[in-house]
């Protein structure tokens, strides 16, 4: 019986085989690499060079496990414009959330609507709700004159029912200054059990200090500035109305209620707000 002839295999056929090996490999890396992440994934919507997540309340609080949260309104906005140290900061948010009707407006009428505004105010404590019986939550409240963060801690515990404030500390004014009081924080934190941490002390001072102090700060999964939310969790200050607050006119009822500290930003520094939004239209419409 004669022998076959053994097949030759040419040199470049070995090489465009290896070479779609290689592809399909990568291909499929590549999907894998998508299907894990897919629900990692987030539309962005850009309003003022500032992308912010398109999220409904539902949606961050099931994504929100780990990461730095911050909420720009028309203020921070502003504010992005011209600071570059805020802008710095800015850049550890894990996420960007809509805390204002005006910008959730801006936000249609640039063509890309956003789905919620989810203001920190609100966060607060439907992430307290949320995470009630969610043992791996503990929370180290920062922020409020003297006693405000005690008395907010006292009054979420009780509606949660049970210790998800785990520690609570109202900073002396001006602390973000002070280098040794900033790491007796830092160790404050680090000795508590806490998971994440809620800082209300105003922006962008919180936004900074969270930038500047986050790497120093293992434990913690969960980063959250909330401006104003500890004094409304206390009951140290009054929220607005829905209805004013649906209407755009917030902040109207926060300068009815600190003319002094709040009529310069309202009625001078935010007011450029919306001929730069005019402007941003125009530049999309001219693409």
């Amino acid at each position: 019986m004669a022998r076959e002839t053994p097949r030759v295999v040419r040199k470049e056929q070995v090489q465009r085989l290896y070479r779609d090996f290689r592809k399909a490999v990568l291909a499929s890396t590549a999907n894998e690499i998508i299907r894990e992440n897919r629900t990692s994934l987030r539309e962005k919507v850009e309003v003022l060079n500032v992308q912010i997540d398109n999220l409904s309340r539902k949606e961050l609080l099931d994504r929100l496990t780990k990461g730095v949260v911050f909420t720009p309104n028309v203020d921070h906005l502003m504010k992005l414009q011209h600071d570059p140290t805020f802008r710095q900061a800015y850049e550890v948010a894990d996420y960007k959330i809509c805390d204002s009707q005006i910008v959730l407006y801006a936000s249609k009428f640039l063509g890309s609507p956003l789905q919620a505004k989810i203001s920190g105010s609100e966060l607060f404590p439907i992430f307290c709700e949320h995470h009630k019986t969610n043992e791996k939550i503990k929370i180290f409240l920062l922020g409020g004159s003297e006693g405000i963060a005690d008395r907010a801690k006292e009054r979420i515990n009780r509606k949660t029912g049970r210790e998800i404030i785990v520690e609570a500390h109202s900073p002396s004014f001006g602390f973000e200054k002070d280098e040794i009081e900033c790491q007796a924080i830092v160790r404050m934190i680090n000795d508590s059990p806490a998971t994440v941490l809620v800082i209300g002390v105003g922006a962008p001072k919180q936004e900074i200090w969270i930038s500047k102090y986050k790497n120093q700060l293992p434990q913690i999964d969960i980063f959250m500035a909330v401006g104003a939310s500890i004094d409304f969790e206390a009951g140290n200050k009054p929220r607005s109305p829905d209805w004013m607050s649906n209407l755009c006119l917030e902040w109207l009822y926060c300068l009815w209620c600190e003319p002094t500290r709040l009529w310069k930003r309202y009625l001078i520094d935010d007011l450029p707000f919306f001929w730069l939004i005019i402007k941003q239209k125009l530049n999309l419409t001219r693409r």
